[in-house]
């Protein structure tokens, strides 16, 4: 059914208003890639705490895999998630509300601000991880490689085909993890921009019905 156009209606596409700010809130992506790493460190931490030998979520840092389970991968694929998930529900809650949008571009610009987040923090994670992680992880890889080195071919043999099994689960975990992220971190953030949005909507019906004001801007 078409709907009728009212009197103040635009039916001239060339004078409709143009918007007068980026499509990209950077601020609140910035917020939600900054809230997302601090809050991996800190379950890492955790997880290590208690006594699991967790991998860096990110690929550049080149973490032993000898006390690698599928246990440890799971819980390593949970914090990515989780961390994706408040940085992206922060963006969609922390970005300017858009005007004279469509309903369909706002869910999507919400959810591309929820996949910067998550390509922002795991590019960040990769360069702390790259120049903090990683030294000290093969540091003390080749001390204990130097201390279980065995003149035996064939335990040689046998330990790098271990340890080539395990460095291709952590890989499989890890990239399960980072695609998972991915997706998880680009629905919070549509989530969280229809809920700023549905703020936005209440504060102006409560102002109307009190009297303080007359109309909300769109």
């Amino acid at each position: 059914m078409e709907r009728e156009l009212g009197p103040g209606a635009i039916t001239d596409l060339s004078h409709a208003p143009e918007e007068a700010q980026s499509a990209v809130s950077w601020s609140a992506v910035l917020a939600g890639a900054v809230a997302a790493l601090a809050l991996s460190f800190v379950l890492l931490a955790l997880a290590a705490g208690f006594g699991l030998q967790m991998a860096s979520p990110w690929p550049a840092a080149r973490a032993t895999p000898e006390g690698f389970t599928p246990v440890a991968g799971s819980i390593l694929i949970a914090v990515q998630v989780v961390c994706a998930g408040l940085g992206g529900y922060l963006a969609g809650r922390l970005r300017t509300k858009w005007t004279h949008v469509h309903g369909h571009e706002v869910h999507f610009r919400d959810t591309a601000h929820g996949l910067l987040v998550w390509a922002v923090s795991t590019l960040a994670g990769l360069v702390i991880a790259a120049l903090l992680v990683a030294p000290a992880a093969g540091q003390a890889g080749a001390i204990a490689a130097a201390a279980a080195a065995s003149p035996d071919p064939s335990v040689l043999q046998l330990q790098a085909e271990r340890a080539r099994n395990l460095a291709s689960q952590m890989s499989l975990f890890m990239g399960i993890g980072l695609l998972l992220s991915a997706f998880i971190a680009s629905v919070a953030a549509a989530i969280g921009g229809l809920r700023r949005d549905d703020m936005h909507v209440h504060y102006w019906t409560e102002r109307r019905s009190s009297g303080r004001a007359t109309s909300a801007p769109h």
